[in-house]
């Protein structure tokens, strides 16, 4: 089990990240409300842009993806100034990363080149999670479960463009752990569980996730 050695350990920030519908916002809830740690989801409803994006990509992809850097840029300053730099820690459903894995998939080359700059500039200060659960599943797996969660402007989204996502989820995670062996990387097939109907699949996550928290605590 995992031990909260209070006075002797540094803030741990938790992300969880992978493709659409694959669980990361219940993944997190179940973790906070194990742990007690503070939870900071993304509110996907709040982008104004988003159900144009689904309509038509190419002619909201930009508007779309700028909007989730700066309203997620803003969230984890937040969160940093007020959970973690306070000694606490905090569960996100998401890493600031994500927007490039997202933007890559959605704009032209041209754009892209000029939002990475902008990137780069605005998230080279913001606190980083020392541990990512990476949620990954099929394309079937997560038609389906964005059929349950029932987000109209999700319900069509082409299975091509969810595809090509994985794909760039894969490319990248492989990426990042080959730059940054720093940071505890826990890989989950979403395919062979489902922690949402399945308490038993929950706690061996749980299980996974208190070894490497007290390997992180002893750091």
């Amino acid at each position: 089990m995992y031990q909260d050695q209070k006075n002797q350990c540094s803030p741990v920030f938790i992300a969880v990240e992978g493709p659409i519908g694959v669980g990361k916002s219940s993944l997190a809830r179940y973790i906070s409300e194990h742990y007690q740690f503070h939870l900071l989801n993304e509110i996907v409803e709040d982008n104004p842009f988003l159900s144009l994006f689904y309509e038509n990509m190419e002619e909201w992809s930009l508007q779309t993806e700028m909007f989730f850097l700066f309203h997620r840029i803003k969230q984890l300053e937040d969160l940093n100034q007020t959970i973690l730099s306070q000694g606490k820690r905090a569960v996100a459903d998401y890493h600031i990363f994500k927007n490039r894995i997202f933007a890559q998939s959605t704009l032209q080359a041209k754009q892209y080149e000029k939002y990475d700059q902008v990137y780069q500039i605005l998230t080279s200060d913001l606190p980083q999670p020392n541990l990512i659960i990476y949620l990954h599943a099929s394309v079937d797996t997560l038609l389906r479960r964005i059929s349950q969660r029932g987000r109209s402007f999700e319900q069509d989204i082409d299975p091509q463009y969810l595809i090509a996502l994985c794909s760039r989820y894969e490319l990248f995670m492989e990426q990042f752990q080959r730059e940054h062996p720093e940071t505890t990387v826990l890989h989950f097939n979403g395919d062979a569980l489902d922690f949402v109907s399945r308490k038993e699949d929950l706690c061996l996550i749980i299980e996974q996730l208190d070894k490497a928290l007290n390997l992180e605590l002893k750091r």
